[in-house]
């Protein structure tokens, strides 16, 4: 039995007994489905079973991208009329023991919520961000994959919030640029494109790394680089990319004003690219 908020009950297995739950043992996919299909699906599912290989979770032999993708699907279903989903599928270590687990046995779980649109749109309207400096990032291999240990993207959450601002600006030990709270960052400085590299500790986004790809074939030069938080005032745009919202742009960094315009023109590559694959 468990006490919950006063109350004795029951002890349930799906909650007070799940490793997520008490010790952020999982990783997890946040996948956008248009028309049906699951935008990049592929990257998605080699980088779950990447992050799955890095906290040494078992993968099963049925873990196979037709039998995820199928179990997605089936939710999406039930759940979207419009044929537009957000979805999540979190992998969790399904054992007994403390730190020290007893097996290494998977078990996953997908929830959906319906979106409406198809096409990536640029947000309207003012865009503030900031630095958010009570918490630094660690720059190492975890820090890459979506694990469900977010606590400092939580706390700077909040803070932007009682700050008024729409996201902050994560960094990490050295004071580096890394990252938004829910995306990684681009700097446009006289057309040329900069985004700090993996070894800052930023997030391998799924987003990143196709825009990458694309903003190459269609001529634009990309440098994966540090990022200080005065390059960052220098630059003529800043925008943040992932995979349900695709990109949005900042309007107000400090008491800096950006632009627009390129991070109006990458959307577009990048909607047209979907529509083509």
């Amino acid at each position: 039995m468990i006490n919950f908020n006063g109350k004795i009950l029951d002890e349930s297995d799906q909650l007070s007994n799940n490793r997520g739950f008490l010790y952020g043992d999982a990783v997890f996919e946040t996948l956008k489905i248009v028309n049906n299909k699951i935008l990049f699906w592929e990257d998605h599912y080699f980088r779950l079973m990447s992050s799955m290989r890095i906290i040494r979770l078992d993968i099963p032999e049925t873990y196979t991208p037709e039998f995820l993708k199928e179990n997605i699907i089936k939710i999406h279903q039930k759940k979207s009329l419009t044929g537009n989903s957000r979805v999540r599928i979190t992998v969790f270590r399904y054992s007994s023991g403390k730190y020290r687990p007893e097996s290494n046995t998977s078990s996953f779980i997908i929830s959906s919520e319906e979106v409406r649109e198809s096409n990536y749109i640029l947000n309207n309207g003012d865009y503030k961000v900031d630095l958010f400096k009570d918490f630094y990032l660690d720059n190492q291999l975890i820090s890459s994959i979506k694990s469900n240990n977010k606590i400092i993207n939580v706390v700077a959450s909040i803070y932007s919030n009682e700050n008024g601002l729409e996201n902050c600006i994560l960094l990490n030990k050295n004071k580096m640029v890394v990252e938004f709270i829910n995306s990684n960052i681009f700097a446009v400085n006289q057309g040329k494109i900069y985004t700090p590299k993996l070894s800052s500790g930023c997030l391998n986004g799924v987003m990143r790394k196709n825009l990458i790809n694309i903003l190459r074939l269609n001529s634009f030069e990309v440098f994966e680089e540090d990022i200080s938080t005065f390059d960052l005032t220098k630059s003529d745009e800043i925008f943040g990319t992932n995979i349900i919202q695709g990109l949005f742009s900042v309007t107000n960094y400090r008491n800096k004003y950006y632009s627009n315009s390129i991070s109006l023109k990458i959307l577009n590559l990048l909607n047209n690219h979907i529509n083509l694959s």
